[in-house]
């Protein structure tokens, strides 16, 4: 018998059916929808409390979190050990994570990496530091993705608050429709959990859910783009030093 849950308010601009990418007795892997948030704010539900009643499921556990802004690859378990096993592959760095990003601003490199620690700015933003105690660390190629628009293919080893919005900040070439890191205005924020590379109960999963909104990442050229970083692991990575930049 399914459980009756009192009707949701929820925003027009949501929908009310999240798309389902994958989901076993384990796990539940959806494409999260750009400016819906992981949490409750005020009388707006988040796709937590969502996904609970369009699966009906009495829990759901979120392994890892995305920014609201941020649309994508979310991966949530359904019981206590799968998010246990989730949650330390993550804190140990043994998940891939690759996201895109579109900037209208070149970077002042085409490819490499950036390492950093992260300071609080003001108005809730954040900074990234010459300091190495605790960085975050992020490697990236970037291409042409039309007239003056580059997308940027990201591979952060790390999972700091606003980690790639402030590194694309510090290269020059804030996220296209992010105010808060001074990106020109959009239709949306343009940054996309592109592509999730993991184990769970002994079996490798492998996924790609290219972004399904915003203008700018729909185009012709931008597609293109996306179509050569795809499958982004078999991309030629930079060797990792953490003692450098580059």
């Amino acid at each position: 018998m399914k459980t009756e849950h009192p009707p949701l308010q929820i925003s027009t601009r949501y929908p009310q059916q999240i798309p389902l990418v994958y989901e076993d007795e384990n796990l539940l892997l959806v494409d999260k929808p750009p400016g819906l948030g992981m949490h409750q704010e005020g009388q707006e539900h988040g796709i937590v409390t969502l996904l609970n009643r369009q699966c009906d499921t009495e829990q759901l556990y979120p392994v890892h979190r995305l920014d609201k802004i941020t649309s994508g690859l979310l991966l949530l378990a359904k019981h206590k050990d799968s998010a246990r096993e989730l949650s330390q592959q993550f804190a140990q760095r043994q998940i891939e994570k690759y996201y895109l990003a579109m900037t209208d601003s070149k970077p002042i490199k085409k490819q490499g990496t950036v390492i950093g620690d992260m300071k609080k700015a003001r108005g809730g933003a954040w900074m990234l530091s010459k300091t190495r105690q605790d960085p975050a660390i992020t490697q990236f190629f970037s291409c042409s993705a039309g007239v003056a628009k580059r997308l940027i293919l990201l591979k952060p080893y790390s999972g700091k608050t606003h980690q790639i919005r402030v590194m694309l900040k510090s290269l020059g070439s804030p996220i296209l429709g992010d105010r808060l890191y001074k990106g020109n205005q959009a239709d949306r924020t343009y940054l996309h959990a592109f592509a999730l590379r993991f184990q769970s109960a002994g079996k490798i999963h492998e996924f790609i859910q290219p972004p399904s909104e915003g203008e700018h990442f729909l185009t012709q050229d931008c597609m293109q783009a996306i179509s050569d970083y795809t499958p982004p692991w078999t991309m030629p990575w930079p060797v990792l030093h953490q003692g450098n930049r580059e």
